[in-house]
């Protein structure tokens, strides 16, 4: 089996044209022709996850975040991206990331974590196309009240420390989310009239004026996706039911809590 089959199926399932034009998914390190030792699926490519790659015989590291987003004008060891290129090459590990065409397909990283919350009747909250779209909107079979649904937030998602705004008192039932930095997404939420809206990253001053229209709920940037993983696996389980796929037991959430 091949380097390239195992892409092939990837981009089945979210085809690289679903990206964001700033984005820089798809084939990062690597020869596509050459042979699946095995698959190590993770959400950042650090240092620490090639030498799990390495450990677990895997030859090929499928993330989430791209690991060459930004371009590199030498390559020489000075920062982490360059230092894990060395690695990665000297290894023969092949590196390729699944990110904002994964975010922006049917069954991607939005519909995880409506999966994981509990959500129903779930659809784009904004639509691209009837193929694809950012966020999630739907509905919790049973209505909850704000603090006990951000509870429940913080235990499934194991979060340190869940940011929120002003708790009025209200039913939450409508559930918006996007996963990592989404908070581009709040208005839409809002217009769609969704009781509360979840993603990674909201900035500081995205907060004011929001307490009447949304309860906001920061769950952090790694916390939000780390399900992503499962995503993968199950695409790259049901192409290739004997292909050794290993799930990475590095947590590389570089935001730590005190």
């Amino acid at each position: 089996m091949r380097i390239k089959e195992v892409i092939g199926a990837l981009e089945r399932f979210a085809p690289l044209p679903l990206q964001d034009g700033f984005d820089n998914a798809g084939m990062q390190i690597g020869l596509t022709e050459a042979e699946v030792a095995g698959a190590l699926l993770c959400l950042d490519v650090t240092e620490a996850v090639i030498d799990e790659a390495i450990a677990w015989d895997c030859n090929l590291i499928v993330a989430h975040h791209p690991l060459l987003f930004k371009g590199c004008k030498s390559i020489t060891g000075a920062n982490y991206t360059e230092r894990c290129i060395l690695k990665a090459i000297k290894n023969d590990i092949a590196i390729y990331a699944a990110h904002t065409n994964l975010d922006n397909a049917i069954e991607g990283v939005n519909f995880k974590i409506a999966e994981k919350i509990g959500l129903t009747n779930v659809h784009f909250l904004e639509e691209k196309n009837p193929e694809s779209g950012s966020g999630i909107i739907g509905e919790l079979d049973e209505p909850e009240t704000e603090l006990a649904f951000l509870k429940r937030i913080k235990q499934t998602f194991e979060v340190s420390c869940l940011k929120h705004n002003k708790l009025l008192g209200r039913e939450i039932r409508t559930v918006a989310l996007c996963g990592g930095a989404g908070a581009f997404l709040m208005p839409a939420a809002i217009a769609r009239h969704a009781d509360v809206f979840i993603t990674g990253e909201i900035k500081y001053h995205e907060y004011f004026g929001r307490d009447n229209d949304i309860l906001l709920a920061e769950i952090g940037h790694y916390e939000s996706e780390q399900y992503t993983k499962e995503i993968l696996y199950n695409i790259i389980r049901e192409a290739f039911p004997n292909l050794h796929i290993q799930m990475c037991r590095t947590n590389t959430n570089p935001i730590k809590y005190l």
